[in-house]
């Protein structure tokens, strides 16, 4: 799945809000042995270096819960109201 590719659904005025929703579910996952060290890596340099609201740090975020918490991930995009991030996710997911 072409995680920044999926990013571009994402409304500029929602990135902040997703990204910390994002990080509560990879915080209190009980699935972390799913995560990929470098994936872990990566999230921790963009926070580190306050770039996680980015195009790059939402990506591995995104790749990140729909590795851990898939279900809750496309619950949160109908809850703040991304239809077509969720769209895109699925036919990914199909495909």
């Amino acid at each position: 799945m072409n995680y920044l590719k999926l990013v571009e659904f994402v409304p500029a005025e929602k990135c902040a809000i997703l990204s910390d929703k994002l990080i509560n579910f990879v915080l209190k996952s009980k699935n972390e042995a799913k995560m990929p060290n470098q994936l872990a890596n990566n999230i921790l340099l963009y926070m580190k270096n306050d770039s996680i609201n980015s195009t790059s740090g939402l990506a591995a975020l995104l790749e990140a819960t729909m590795l851990l918490e898939p279900e809750k991930t496309m619950e949160l995009f109908e809850h703040l109201d991304i239809p077509n991030l969720a769209k895109q996710v699925k036919q990914n997911m199909s495909s």
